[in-house]
């Protein structure tokens, strides 16, 4: 007697989700992570500069890791290793006399404030009156007093912050070395993991059928910010020995202090250089006494002539090398997206801005491209109708396709 083996018992198929519930999820993920970045928001920057350092290294490891049989692990911490010891070398050889120097300067900074005033007063008390249109204004009616106070009442709070800070320079040591700690250490895991990042990203693309696009925007998006990031830290530490070598030649007080500011602001575009360029004439302009025996202004001329000469050799000479068109955002997007990154993230918000708005014009140029129904990226657009075909000539192929065969009848 034959038996009637059982069905198998059927596996219940979850049911998709509808678009309410994606909408539902997706606000709420964001919100969540809104909520999360709020919160935490002082580990921020720490995770963002850990982030970047395991990026800027990242080629550097891997160069090594493809030339010799070492391990990525043993690659990364002597290249972690090294890079603790130079920032320790480089603090002993340069932190005393930066130190000293910015201490210095941020004390002149409230007596350059008055001088200038007082110049400005002296100038112009030497006309009657200044026209502005139908607005006439008497130099005398001005309340120079008032507006010194004000002026130093908006210096005020910059200035004791950074007074604060170099006081209890020694006292913040401890947490200063606990955060680089922090920063090392998980850059070092982001390195660990940073060639899985991509694969990661492809194969969650893959799902929907996207793999194509990640795998032609992730190099797109990787050029942007390797090339600002690298290229600006290359310009910045270029930036500093030449204004430093040009200042200490000309005799100019602080030249260490002023040359580290410069290199610091040109992590700051377009900006950056126009206000290190101001600093450094306004010291150099009140300077008790130059070894040449200029006059303060003819000395101050010859400094913006420097800087110029310096401007121009890193527009002409090392951005189009260093940098190259990585960004290609027109300056006023660039400036307007300094000042709002400052307002919203401050000094890293204002040297992260460019990249940011880079990366968002790459993928907004997709993103619009694929509302419209257009081929993803431009190069992929169909050629026009009375283009080679008609002619005879040659069509370059898309990429993904076999290249066609074009034949023209005699």
């Amino acid at each position: 007697m034959s038996t009637v083996s059982p069905d198998p018992p059927r596996v219940p198929t979850s049911p998709p989700w509808g678009t309410a519930t994606k909408i539902i999820v997706v606000v709420f993920t964001l919100l969540l992570f809104t909520l999360i970045a709020w919160r935490f928001q002082s580990l921020i920057g720490s995770i963002i500069i850990a982030a970047i350092l395991a990026y800027l290294l990242d080629p550097l490891i891997s160069f090594v890791q493809r030339r010799t049989q070492i391990k990525r692990v043993v690659i990364i911490g002597a290249v972690y290793l090294v890079l603790v010891a130079a920032i320790i070398g480089g603090f002993f050889a340069l932190g005393l006399a930066s130190f000293q120097q910015v201490t210095n300067l941020i004390n002149l900074t409230p007596d350059l404030i008055v001088r200038v005033t007082e110049s400005i007063q002296d100038f112009l008390n030497q006309t009657e009156s200044l026209q502005f249109g139908p607005l006439e204004i008497s130099p005398s009616q001005v309340p120079w007093d008032r507006l010194v106070e004000q002026l130093l009442g908006l210096a005020q709070p910059v200035l004791s912050q950074s007074g604060t800070i170099v006081s209890r320079f020694a006292t913040t040591t401890a947490r200063t070395v606990i955060n680089i700690i922090f920063v090392v250490v998980l850059s070092i895991y982001l390195s660990t993991d940073l060639p899985r990042l991509s694969d990661n990203v492809k194969k969650f693309a893959q799902l929907p059928g996207y793999r194509a696009d990640a795998e032609r925007l992730l190099p797109e998006l990787r050029r942007v910010w390797g090339a600002y990031l690298r290229g600006q830290i290359v310009l910045a530490f270029v930036i500093f020995l030449m204004v430093w070598t040009g200042l200490t030649i000309l005799g100019v007080q602080n030249a260490l202090a002023l040359a580290l500011l410069a290199g610091l602001l040109e992590f700051i575009p377009n900006l950056g250089p126009v206000i290190s360029t101001i600093v450094t004439i306004i010291v150099a302009v009140f300077q008790s006494s130059n070894y040449m025996g200029l006059s303060p202004v003819v000395f101050a001329l010859v400094i913006l002539a420097m800087m110029i000469l310096i401007q121009q050799l890193e527009n002409h000479l090392l951005v189009p090398r260093i940098v190259g068109h990585a960004l290609n955002l027109h300056p006023i997007i660039v400036i307007l997206g300094v000042v709002m990154g400052a307002s919203l993230a401050g000094i890293l918000g204002a040297v992260l801005a460019a990249p940011i708005i880079a990366s968002l014009k790459v993928l907004g140029e997709y993103a619009g491209r694929k509302l419209f129904d257009l081929p993803p990226f431009a190069e992929h657009e169909p050629p026009p109708e009375s283009g080679s075909a008609a002619t005879g000539e040659e069509v370059a192929p898309a990429a993904g396709n076999p290249p066609a065969q074009i034949t023209t009848s005699d």
